[in-house]
């Protein structure tokens, strides 16, 4: 392995963050280097696995179990080997320098099996939240936990880990409601089936918002209350910034800001989820990144109205 050639691999771990995690690469932009690469190499891992996933491949299953044993012959060896694989090898790099638990990423990966079809673990479906949690569990938490070593705690690893398995959560969900017309076109429904019920909404009538585009008003207020319940893990997710190492809590602050305001979008398009996907501007994404890294302002909006309830 040369110096150049792992060099090479972290900067095409680089260009996936900043093709396609606009939000995390914003945010990683005000970590130092050596964190700003090992995130992206994380970043560049998960991407390359959901591609897989999404792909549809009718061999995704032996994709991912290709993947997750050459990942783990790897650690195994103590060596990242080739820099000409460079997502697998950074990401390897990644997790031999900062020494992260291997059991996130088999964690992660039998997640990614759940949305395999023909995987014994796939599910379309989930009925409870605690079902949905289970999928989260390896989704999302065990990115949040995977992120904690290269980020730094002031704390002992073990007392920062819970609120950032909620903050993992709180970004899937967020995606969950971003994308619900998305998850349709592909059969899946990801938020509860219990609590969709609880508000008179079903299957049936989901799929027929998508097909004629328009929020039925019982839809409208299911989406008011899962929005409420990320919120809520929003709040829980908060205080752990705080026990992360000083240099890194603006970029995760600024992570946290913009995905929170993605709700925010949600509810300004008076949920029109099945005809348009919510962003939040470039204009304020930069200003957010840029207040977070000025030390932040207490009355501002996205996390602030988390904090404080205001919402």
């Amino acid at each position: 392995m040369t110096e150049t050639g792992a060099l090479a691999a972290y900067r095409h771990c680089e260009r996936i963050a900043a093709a396609h995690g606009r939000t995390y690469f914003l945010a990683a932009r005000l970590l130092s280097p050596d964190r700003r690469r090992a995130v992206h190499a994380l970043y560049a891992f998960a991407r390359e696995v959901d591609d897989i996933v999404d792909g549809g491949a009718k061999d995704a299953a032996a994709q991912l179990d290709r993947i997750e044993r050459r990942l783990l012959d790897r650690l195994d060896a103590g060596d990242p080997g080739d820099p000409g694989e460079p997502v697998l090898f950074a990401v390897t790099d990644t997790i031999l320098r900062y020494g992260i638990a291997r059991g996130h990423f088999r964690v992660f990966l039998d997640s990614m099996r759940m949305d395999v079809p023909g995987s014994p673990l796939f599910r379309d479906r989930y009925p409870t939240m605690a079902d949905l949690r289970v999928y989260m569990r390896g989704s999302a938490a065990a990115i949040g936990l995977q992120l904690l070593p290269v980020l730094g705690t002031t704390v002992p690893l073990a007392e920062a880990e819970p609120p950032a398995a909620a903050l993992g959560e709180a970004f899937q969900l967020t995606n969950f409601l971003r994308d619900i017309a998305e998850d349709l076109d592909r059969d899946r429904v990801y938020l509860p089936a219990d609590d969709w019920t609880a508000f008179g909404v079903d299957p049936a009538l989901l799929t027929h918002c998508r097909r004629t585009g328009r929020t039925d008003p019982r839809v409208r207020r299911a989406l008011s209350h899962f929005i409420a319940l990320t919120r809520d893990l929003y709040r829980a997710a908060l205080p752990g910034i705080d026990l992360l190492h000083p240099r890194v809590r603006p970029a995760i602050r600024t992570a946290a800001a913009l995905y929170a305001e993605i709700l925010d979008e949600i509810e300004r398009s008076d949920y029109t989820v099945f005809t348009h996907r919510a962003v939040v501007p470039n204009h304020r994404r930069l200003w957010v990144a840029a207040r977070e890294f000025a030390g932040g302002d207490p009355r501002r909006p996205g996390l602030g109205a988390v904090t404080t309830g205001n919402k």
